[in-house]
């Protein structure tokens, strides 16, 4: 436990964090200010951190970690697209 407890607190520092960009976004319905590509980077970093763990075979608790960020991030990014203007949509005329 003693050696996974810093991987588990900067994990958890970044699960806080998502929440109040969730929310914004569910509260706004906006995207303005948002980066889909770090998004996207963030998402690519939890997911080698879980694919780490698997092939070091450390599979133990932290693993739920990396479940949770990733869930997170990734809900995230399905508010953007939710959320996102359809600048470059054209409206369809008779």
């Amino acid at each position: 436990m003693i050696d996974s407890i810093f991987e588990i607190l900067m994990l958890l520092c970044f699960a806080t964090a998502w929440p109040f960009s969730i929310i914004k976004q569910l509260r706004t319905k906006r995207t303005e200010g948002k980066s889909i590509l770090f998004s996207y980077i963030v998402l690519a970093g939890y997911l080698f951190g879980f694919i780490n763990k698997i092939v070091m075979d450390e599979i133990n608790y932290v693993i739920y970690f990396y479940i949770l960020d990733f869930a997170l991030v990734l809900f995230d990014i399905i508010l953007y697209y939710r959320y996102r203007p359809k600048d470059n949509v054209m409206p369809i005329t008779a």
